[in-house]
């Protein structure tokens, strides 16, 4: 049952997602265009291949100067219908932030307290929060998404201080696993000789260290604050002294 039920569920998945792609295609292809039309018997996989072909001729179309021309044309035309440019836009926008090479979207897994202090949620971070939310915190934030479960494409996206979210060393499959599963598949522990701590206590170390360098700034600013007024108060004095000797 454990050998077979996992090869017996993926065939099936495939099996559907083929089929579905096919019913699709085959919707779209005129009759005399529809190689199934031709043939005496059902042949599964026609629908992905077509599907599979266009995509390729359409991205081969357009690296050259007509096919950017008329992406940009198309572009016009959706940026004019008020609902639609709104939807192509922000897809358009994820699309571009996940798939760019540099970027660090779902490429960390992180331990967040949610939705209250001593709840622990498992967790994503897409980035560097930017924009009017950075702007209202005077400290550096952190975009987090939360997943749900068993659906992890639904969420909730969280802002939190760096030193909040504690740094899992599990890849982003691993966890996409384990929330799909609602924690029946586990990843192993990398480190498993791992010293055992208080995830209030390690995240409480870690906010410690950074209010720690905080007020080891404040006080070095008062001092030089207090340096500059004695010097302030002595450099005045002597200017009255002076003052007091020529009259």
């Amino acid at each position: 049952m454990l050998v077979s039920a996992p090869i017996l569920l993926t065939g099936y998945i495939i099996w559907l997602i083929v089929d579905i792609i096919d019913g699709q295609v085959s919707q779209l292809l005129p009759a005399h265009l529809n190689p199934q039309e031709y043939l005496s018997f059902h042949l599964p996989g026609i629908g992905l291949i077509i599907a599979v072909i266009t995509i390729i001729v359409i991205g081969a179309l357009t690296t050259g100067f007509i096919g950017r021309s008329l992406i940009k044309l198309g572009e016009r035309l959706v940026n004019s219908v008020p609902v639609i440019r709104s939807v192509y836009g922000a897809i358009k926008q994820i699309m571009e932030t996940i798939m760019a090479s540099q970027s660090d979207a779902f490429r960390e897994v992180v331990l967040v307290e949610y939705p209250r202090k001593g709840i622990w949620a498992i967790g994503f971070v897409t980035g560097t929060t930017k924009g009017e939310v950075q702007n209202m915190s005077s400290e550096n934030l952190i975009n987090v998404f939360v997943p749900t479960t068993p659906n992890p494409t639904s969420g909730f996206l969280l802002f939190f201080r760096r030193e909040e979210a504690i740094t899992l060393e599990m890849g982003v499959e691993e966890a996409v696993k384990m929330v799909v599963s609602g924690g029946i598949v586990t990843p192993d522990d990398p480190r498993a000789n791992r010293t055992r701590a208080s995830l209030n206590k390690t995240a409480a170390k870690k906010s410690g260290k950074k209010s720690g360098k905080k007020s080891g700034k404040k006080s070095a600013k008062k001092v030089q604050a207090k340096v500059a007024t004695k010097k302030a108060a002595a450099k005045k004095a002597a200017t009255k002294k002076a003052a007091a000797k020529k009259s």
